[in-house]
């Protein structure tokens, strides 16, 4: 096929060889199959801001990190520069989510470069050398639904321990390759102890697979995984061998309304010190300089 613009750097490069096709276009970005050298790989090449339906919400890029301040700052303000600084960090965090979880045995696509917005990485393939299906294209038995959702529950374990949440995983964003699983679309990725929306959107992963998989498996339905595993991680407990029950106990002691009452007194009380220091630093009245 006719190499596309944006691959033509790559081709440029010696990056790329042949354009063979077009797999898929989602939301984020288009995927071609290519072969460099010897090699079937995938190139994703993302979408620009404006064209994609899957927004950078404020919540996933809280606790990204920028290379200096004058990025951050251009980053705030929605400068051209920070526009662009943007779009990096917005790829960036897929590549270097993948590196971090190919490290610590998550199963990912092995990434390879990403130049001038474009991903290189392993194409994922069935037993038969075909590209993997994606998990709600599999026909699933209730055996077949247990075995993949314990299989990506641990999955999901193991990249919290290595401080990665997925933060919009489903049965779309899941190939299943001869070997089982494989967890894909990672450019949202958040960092698990920078994120204030961490715990939420953990959970939301988990129930998203409990939603799809009780479909065949309707035990999981009533199971409070994503509860547990966050409440383990929270409390330091959580590791790649810890066993999940499912079930989360509830918590079952009274408020103490009293501890709360004083925080918010102990609030209200800083707040107004702070606008009496503000009035007086305003205040041009020799009076009021007296008490400074």
């Amino acid at each position: 096929m006719k190499t596309p613009k944006r691959l033509q750097p790559l081709v440029d490069e010696g990056l790329v060889d042949e354009v063979i096709r077009q797999l898929m276009s989602g939301k984020e970005a288009t995927v071609y199959v290519v072969r460099c050298g010897d090699e079937i790989r995938c190139a994703k090449v993302y979408k620009e801001a404006s064209q994609r339906s899957f927004r950078q919400a404020a919540s996933y890029q809280e606790g990204r990190k920028v290379r200096n301040s004058r990025q951050a700052r251009a980053m705030e303000k929605g400068t051209r520069y920070g526009r662009k600084m943007q779009e990096e960090v917005w790829q960036n965090a897929e590549v270097d989510a993948l590196y971090r979880l190919a490290a610590a045995g998550v199963r990912v696509p092995r990434p390879h470069i990403c130049f001038e917005g474009v991903l290189l990485m392993d194409l994922v393939t069935d037993a038969g050398g075909h590209v993997a299906p994606r998990l709600n294209d599999v026909d699933m038995t209730e055996e077949l639904a247990l075995t993949c959702h314990a299989h990506l529950l641990r999955q999901v374990v193991l990249m919290l321990c290595a401080g990665v949440i997925h933060g919009d995983l489903s049965e779309y964003n899941i190939l299943v390759d001869a070997d089982g699983p494989v967890i894909i679309d990672l450019p949202q990725a958040v960092d698990a102890a920078g994120n204030t929306e961490a715990g939420p959107m953990l959970e939301r992963d988990v129930a998203n697979l409990a939603t799809y998989f009780s479909r065949f498996a309707p035990q999981l339905a009533s199971t409070q995984y994503g509860k547990e595993i966050w409440a383990l991680y929270g409390a330091g407990l959580l590791t790649p061998e810890t066993v999940l029950t499912g079930c989360v106990a509830a918590d079952d002691r009274p408020a103490d309304v009293g501890a709360v009452m004083r925080e918010i007194a102990l609030a209200r009380k800083e707040e107004e010190e702070r606008l009496r220091r503000l009035q007086e630093m305003s205040d041009p009245s020799p009076a009021a300089w007296a008490y400074r």
